[in-house]
């Protein structure tokens, strides 16, 4: 079922399936994608028993395009899944999310523990973590130089040029028809645009200060991701204080969601309890 959804002065889409009287989980997507990247993982949750909650995030939802860079700061983001859970009437929701999904995930666990049962992140760690490895580690410094490149004036036409083929190529692990899926939607008015400002608007002070974690919480980290070293996903132990565990894939790059759904419900179902 999509509902459309009007809060903060914005209109997001989200789509809900599973059993109305199923826990229910808040999935939060990353960039290129949106809450499609959860089509093989929703299933598996729904029949579980579990109430599923897929947000299109801002920049996404067309409704939700502000215009202003700085409305793509983390904290509109997290602010904008605490308003959809008060429009849902969800007072406590279990959460998984991925690339910046799990980021606003992280920020929603360290500033809103009351409204998460649990939390399952994937493939980006808690801030903390990753701010040491990108001082401990050039490799991990490395792996994130994408960001200015997506930071610049330039970024629309990179990705778009030659038929998309910067953007099919991040892509390329993922199945031909959802990467032309990813790069039709891409070509929507100010859809690019809204996805690329999360990262113009970022900058590292919004993440300087995330507390300790102290929901129950598991991370996904995979070897073959491009964007997150061994570094950080193990400091990320540190900077949890509940019940935690470190979800290891081998041979999955950074699009775990589309390229492990089966691996990531048994991550997200342990987490959960069911």
């Amino acid at each position: 079922m999509n509902l459309t959804l009007q809060v903060r002065g914005l209109t997001f889409e989200v789509s809900a399936s599973g059993p109305d009287d199923g826990e229910p989980v808040l999935l939060l997507h990353g960039f290129p994608q949106d809450n499609r990247e959860f089509d093989r993982l929703v299933p598996i949750l729904n029949d579980a028993g579990l109430r599923t909650y897929a947000l299109n995030q801002r920049g996404y939802s067309p409704g939700a395009r502000p215009a202003d860079v700085d409305a793509y700061r983390l904290r509109e983001a997290v602010a904008d899944a605490v308003a959809v859970l008060d429009e849902l009437g969800v007072e406590r929701v279990h959460v998984i999310g991925h690339d910046w999904g799990a980021q606003v995930g992280w920020l929603l666990a360290a500033n809103h523990p009351e409204r998460l049962r649990t939390l399952t992140a994937v493939s980006v760690p808690h801030p903390r973590a990753l701010l040491l490895a990108l001082r401990v580690r050039p490799s991990q410094k490395a792996r994130l130089a994408y960001f200015e490149v997506f930071r610049s004036s330039r970024a629309e036409r990179l990705l778009l040029a030659r038929d998309a083929a910067v953007l099919r190529w991040m892509l390329r692990p993922l199945v031909a028809r959802r990467v032309q899926a990813y790069v039709d939607a891409a070509r929507e008015p100010g859809r690019l645009t809204g996805g690329l400002n999360w990262y113009r608007a970022f900058t590292t002070d919004q993440i300087a200060r995330t507390g300790v974690i102290t929901v129950p919480t598991t991370y996904v980290w995979s070897d073959r991701d491009g964007v997150v070293g061994l570094t950080a996903a193990l400091r990320t132990a540190d900077w949890v204080s509940a019940d935690y565990q470190l979800w290891a894939m081998r041979g999955v790059s950074h699009w775990v969601p589309e390229e492990a759904p089966r691996e990531l419900a048994d991550a997200a179902l342990a987490r959960i309890g069911v």
